[in-house]
């Protein structure tokens, strides 16, 4: 039987830089673009990179893409299955 190794999806160097937007960011990004919570793209509570940032339900995780004018930042609203 293998021994399964456990890999921190985050560290890897094609997924980008994520973090969890607090309530006073995720306010003011809604607000910023006139939105609100549905409007967001998703992503899924059982997605490795939601459980690796610890990712719940109602969360809003800033995903900072690079390119070659620099980072460009979306968002996704973090839904249960």
């Amino acid at each position: 039987m293998k021994k399964k190794t456990k890999i921190d999806v985050l560290e890897h160097h094609l997924v980008p830089k994520m973090r969890i937007l607090g309530e006073k960011d995720k306010e003011k990004l809604l607000k910023k673009y006139g939105i609100s919570e549905k409007d967001l793209p998703l992503m899924l509570a059982d997605d490795p990179a939601s459980k690796a940032l610890g990712a719940n339900p109602g969360d809003v995780v800033e995903i900072k893409r690079e390119d070659p004018t620099g980072p460009n930042p979306y968002y996704r609203l973090v839904v249960a299955k």
